[in-house]
């Protein structure tokens, strides 16, 4: 088997070609919450804040000579945000995915009838 044709073989398998869907819709992802702090929650939330300091985005914010300590907290609310939504996403698919779930193949229980049935045979082959 060529080179070539072993990548092939590699990258068309599902779990790299899911891996890979999921790092394009990620990064997405990632553009739509970053957005959603620096048009959104800043204009909204801190939008008070910022404007006492003279700012006009959380990552202006700096300390101690420059030290942009903004695109830290830009950071940290962004990781925030991504790692709860994907908590939800993925309580959401393990509920669903339960739900989908048979239940396993338990023989059902004898009925009355037959447990008779059973003792009476049981007890004329010892006579």
């Amino acid at each position: 088997m060529g080179f070539f044709s072993e990548f092939k073989a590699f990258a068309m398998k599902g779990n790299v070609v899911d891996l890979a869907v999921a790092v394009i819709i990620g990064a997405a992802f990632g553009k739509i919450v970053s957005s959603f702090i620096e048009d959104v929650i800043t204009p909204l939330v801190l939008k008070p804040a910022l404007d006492a300091a003279h700012l006009s985005k959380i990552e202006d914010l700096t300390a101690f000579g420059g030290v942009k300590y903004g695109l830290f907290l830009s950071a940290v609310i962004n990781f925030i945000i991504v790692a709860f939504v994907l908590f939800l996403i993925i309580k959401a698919l393990n509920s669903l995915k339960k739900k989908e779930e048979p239940a396993p193949n338990q023989p059902a229980a004898p009925t009355q009838e037959e447990l008779l049935t059973q003792i009476r045979d049981i007890l004329k082959n010892k006579q």
